[in-house]
């Protein structure tokens, strides 16, 4: 049996590392389109503080971890899939055939059209070389400009203060973080970042980037601001160009069935260019974290070699440490229809706390400052553990998260052991 595997991040890894342990004649072959090791992408902000070198991105340190378990590591970047003679066509001409092919392609930034883009000394941050590029510029004392504000540019964020850089932010959303979280947490993550002495500018875009030294960069509110770099975090997307003309059906992602089995047998997507089940809201999502990615990769894995395994579903799951102030995002934090939901803040204290139900189950919430409760919001959420009464109590007094986390999610569990009983 031939495995073949596009992608050599942290899903593509960890499915042939498992099919290896359970089918240890087969032949594995994983193409990866840089010309590293396997590394983790969220090791680099660790690498710009200066935290990490290189060889601490690595997903595997020891030098021929690969190689012992004959999990060959190949250069290259998928042009196409031909379904029906089940080979993959590498940019070249170069062909893999395969018995199984795991799609794990991952992500790539997206790259927003602004005059100028391509300019020298404006960067993504997203591969290894990008953070080289960084690290070159962001000295102590550079005027950095970082387009976006959302989860991953809030990490990059967190990287670049700790340089020492005088930092502006802008976001085309109304706040800071506005897919992960509401109005007022988004506001109160502001506040927060200008109170350490970042400059964010929402609402507002990026027009054009003049190549300058230093680079001259004209806002839509009419500002003009000089700096010495220009970070591009303006979101990504799933790096599935490759599918377009295949018979694999996509959305957004690669769509996936419970084992990760994409529309076409035999071949299998996982981690952030799959779409696979929701637990929240009963709907397929591309869920571009890390545990979900692992998770994803291993029902893959199992199923590649005959060993039939169901993936529970994925919750979006996100806690995020902006220059010390920590929030999170769990589920359905917008809400679902006809659902009902309770807020709190204390801007003060800088604690803010928003749940969202549909009927007695919690089915998201947001958080800034609550870090105690951060594993009860998760479990209850993710379990999706019937309150009962316990909601009516939430909506009079949200504090109450882990008395009714206990209460329900024990009479839950009892509830289920019942049959068992019996």
């Amino acid at each position: 049996m031939q495995h073949v595997i596009l992608g050599a991040g942290p899903a593509g890894v960890i499915a042939a590392e498992t099919i290896r342990k359970h089918a240890p004649n087969d032949r594995i072959v994983v193409v990866g389109d840089e010309p590293e090791r396997p590394y983790s992408r969220m090791a680099i902000p660790y690498l710009l503080i200066g935290n990490i070198g290189e060889e601490g991105t690595h997903l595997r340190h020891a030098p021929d971890h690969f190689e012992r378990l004959r999990i060959e590591l190949k250069s290259g970047r998928a042009a196409r899939v031909d379904t029906a003679r089940r080979e993959v066509v590498l940019e070249g001409g170069e062909t893999l055939a395969f018995d199984r092919l795991l799609i794990a392609t991952g992500s790539r930034p997206v790259r927003p059209p602004i005059p100028g883009i391509d300019t020298a000394g404006v960067h993504p941050c997203w591969t290894l070389k990008d953070a080289r590029a960084i690290m070159d510029l962001a000295k102590p004392g550079a005027r950095v400009l970082q387009m976006g504000a959302g989860f991953i540019g809030c990490i990059i964020m967190e990287a670049l203060a700790a340089r020492g850089v005088q930092l502006s932010v802008v976001e085309m959303g109304d706040r800071m973080v506005p897919r992960m979280m509401g109005p007022t947490a988004g506001g109160m993550i502001r506040e927060w970042c200008e109170a350490q002495g970042v400059r964010v500018f929402t609402g507002t875009r990026v027009e054009a980037i003049e190549a300058h030294a230093p680079l001259k960069v004209r806002l839509s509110n009419g500002q003009f601001l000089e700096v010495d770099l220009v970070i591009s975090a303006t979101g990504v997307k799933p790096a599935i160009g490759f599918l377009e003309h295949s018979d694999i059906h996509c959305l957004q992602g690669v769509l996936t069935d419970e084992h990760m089995q994409t529309s076409v047998s035999g071949i299998y997507a996982a981690g952030d260019c799959a779409e696979a089940f929701d637990i929240a809201t009963g709907k397929p999502v591309v869920s571009a974290i890390q545990p979900n990615a692992a998770e994803q990769a291993r029902v893959a894995a199992l199923n590649m070699v005959g060993k039939p395994t169901v993936l529970k579903g994925v919750t979006q799951i996100n806690v995020l440490d902006t220059l010390g102030l920590i929030s999170t995002s769990f589920g359905a934090w917008q809400g679902v229809p006809g659902g009902q939901q309770v807020e709190l803040t204390d801007r003060a204290a800088g604690r803010h706390l928003s749940l969202q139900f549909g009927g007695d189950v919690m089915v998201g919430c947001n958080s800034i400052g609550w870090t105690e409760h951060v594993g009860v919001m998760r479990g209850l959420v993710e379990g999706q553990v019937k309150l009962g009464e316990w909601k009516d109590r939430l909506l009079a007094d949200p504090t109450l998260l882990m008395e009714a986390y206990l209460a329900s999610a024990q009479a839950q569990a009892e509830r289920a052991l019942v049959p068992a009983r019996g």
